[in-house]
């Protein structure tokens, strides 16, 4: 199957628009994004013997691990977005466009029209390596150092809550557009999906 066509075929038509940066869209986003990281939390919290954080953080600064806490954010918010380019580039080949504003960061292909299985991989990618990447930090210092631990379950559940975007257009591609057919015009911060008439 083709992963990308450079213009829109002429029997298709929009089915379907959204756009981060519009102000409904963003405040519904962030709230969601806000729930997500509070709940993930929340099972964190309840599934951690919090006591040996607090007992760590007395015992020792915090000053390194809030430093590594900050920059961890940063370079997740970038690299989140250099996944979805990654996946872009190796299943289309195509110019990539990045940015960011106050509320949204994002990367997208605006030059061409890509297939629903390319925008499932581009749309899934940060979710699935990150969750990874996390998860495997949080097991290895569950034990080793609590401190560490809450750093990287506090990343995790951000990273969850920020992704909120990729998993409302996953869920929407996964249910209500699962027609193989479908083509997404993904220019970063808004996308648009098109079906044949």
């Amino acid at each position: 199957m083709v992963s990308y066509y450079k213009d829109l075929p002429e029997n298709y038509k929009e089915v379907f628009h959204i756009d981060a940066k519009s102000k409904k869209v963003g405040f519904v986003f962030t709230v969601v994004s806000l729930v997500i990281t509070v709940a993930s939390l929340l099972v964190i919290g309840l599934l951690t013997d919090l006591s040996s954080i607090a007992n760590a953080v007395k015992e020792g600064s915090i000053l390194i691990p809030y430093l590594v806490l900050l920059a961890g954010l940063f370079l997740y918010i970038v690299l989140h977005e250099l996944v979805h380019g990654a996946a872009y580039k190796a299943l289309t080949h195509q110019k990539l466009t990045f940015g960011m504003t106050l509320t949204v960061a994002f990367c997208g292909v605006p030059d061409i029209y890509t297939s629903r299985k390319t925008a499932l991989i581009a749309l899934t990618a940060p979710l699935v390596v990150f969750s990874i990447v996390f998860l495997a930090l949080m097991t290895g210092f569950r034990t080793s150092n609590p401190v560490y631990f809450a750093v990287f379950s506090i990343l995790f559940s951000i990273h969850l809550g920020g992704c909120v975007g990729d998993i409302y257009m996953t869920l929407l591609l996964a249910t209500r557009f699962r027609n193989p057919e479908l083509l997404m015009r993904d220019t970063g911060p808004a996308q648009t999906l098109y079906l044949p008439e």
